[in-house]
């Protein structure tokens, strides 16, 4: 019976029995059971079935498109140019790059000018205790929610274009110094609130890519620090200015270091470190001196609570090298407690205020040896030919010799 019944339907469709709209529905009254004629529908497109009590209905259906086969991800990447000809058409080329938008911010779903109420979707399934029906808004009530969702846009834009304001920046065009939120929580839940992020540098990288050409990236190196010993530095690379800061204070906070104060205001002792072709020369202070160093340098001894320092850098003033030779010599100072147990002696000071008069700062743990440190005929001091000069007054100043016109 079921195939009499696919045979006279296919006839039908053949003589034009069945007028089938493009966008609509037909039905026609046929004896027999219910079934579903799937060659037919597959050659007019279309999808027919047989329903109770006895009539057929022919509907268009579309098996697939274009929309609904590809992934949100691939037509995104379709309509950014990041892969195949749209990626050579910019080679070499400072091209703007396209951003990915979020086309769902401040939609709703269920929301829509018509003002339905659909349950289950922006309006309650059960409400006092009776199963809601699809309803309509009022008018009035579509009209305000409507105006309030353009408002909402209309903020939206106005704080896409206001400009960030940075605060504590070594210059006004210069990243070098600027403050930053904390780092983001933990993995726990651990906040980072006592510490004080500031960047150290921002900059423009190129890498040359066999499908993009140059590829432009930003480096940022990020300094970490809580003011009582504790301190880092890292490094994060991105497409963008925020995520590659957003990367470096996130890795800083994982490799933090921390350095021994004296006195909680200056180091333990003068330091002479090199880091490839930087060296820097770090005299201890006494309190109040300040800090009279390189920027970079000043920007992370606050971060790690030194307040009385002076530092010399020769040779690279490149940022990333002194950043790390800073840190290498910080943490490869020895404090008056190390130097008694190495030597097994008594360490002293001498002061201002005491005079002639040594001031014992540490002693050994162990037993005090009996015989004193040797000490060399020549003393082997490395000394500055600039401090030279100035210590036998052979250094004078460049204005010397220079005759000012008096108007």
């Amino acid at each position: 019976m079921a195939a009499a019944v696919v045979a006279a339907v296919g006839r039908a469709c053949t003589y034009g029995a069945f007028r089938v709209a493009w966008r609509g529905f037909a039905s026609v009254a046929v004896k027999g059971s219910c079934c579903s004629y799937s060659s037919l529908a597959h050659a007019f497109q279309t999808r027919c079935s047989i329903f109770a009590p006895w009539n057929v209905t022919i509907e268009q259906c579309r098996k697939s498109s274009f929309f609904n086969t590809l992934t949100a991800d691939e037509l995104w990447k379709g309509a950014l140019a990041e892969t195949g000809v749209g990626v050579k058409k910019g080679r070499g080329k400072r091209r703007k790059k396209k951003l990915r938008k979020n086309l769902n911010k401040g939609q709703e779903i269920g929301e829509g000018r018509s003002g339905f109420l659909w349950p289950g979707l922006n309006a309650p399934v059960i409400q006092s205790g009776r199963v809601q029906a699809v309803t309509q808004r009022k008018k009035e009530e579509r009209e305000r929610i409507q105006s309030e969702i353009v408002q909402q846009r209309d903020t939206w834009e106005k704080k896409r274009k206001i400009k960030v304001k940075r605060e504590g920046g070594w210059s006004g065009k210069c990243w070098g110094g600027v403050i930053l939120d904390p780092p983001d929580p933990g993995p726990n839940g651990e906040t980072y609130e006592d510490f004080e992020t500031r960047v150290i540098e921002v900059k423009n990288v190129f890498c040359m890519k066999a499908k993009e050409g140059r590829k432009k990236s930003i480096r940022a190196l990020v300094a970490i620090g809580n003011g009582k010993g504790a301190a880092g530095f890292a490094m994060g690379k991105a497409g963008d200015r925020m995520n590659a800061l957003r990367k470096a204070k996130n890795k800083a906070i994982r490799c933090l270091h921390f350095i021994e104060l004296y006195q909680n205001h200056t180091i333990y002792h003068d330091i002479t470190v090199k880091f490839k072709s930087t060296t820097i020369r770090m005299k201890k202070q006494n309190k109040g001196y300040g800090l009279r160093c390189h920027r970079a340098i000043i920007t992370i001894c606050k971060l790690i609570g030194i307040k009385d320092m002076y530092a010399k850098v020769s040779g690279s003033k490149n940022l990333i090298n002194i950043t790390r030779a800073l840190f290498k010599g910080l943490t490869q100072q020895e404090t008056h407690q190390q130097l008694a147990n190495q030597k097994s002696l008594y360490v002293v000071e001498f002061r201002e205020e005491q005079g002639p008069l040594p001031i014992v700062v540490a002693l050994p743990e162990g037993t005090v040896r009996e015989d004193p440190e040797p000490e060399d005929e020549v003393p082997d001091t490395k000394l500055e030919w600039s401090e030279v000069k100035e210590a036998q007054g052979m250094k004078k100043s460049p204005w010397a010799n220079v005759r000012r016109t008096v108007w």
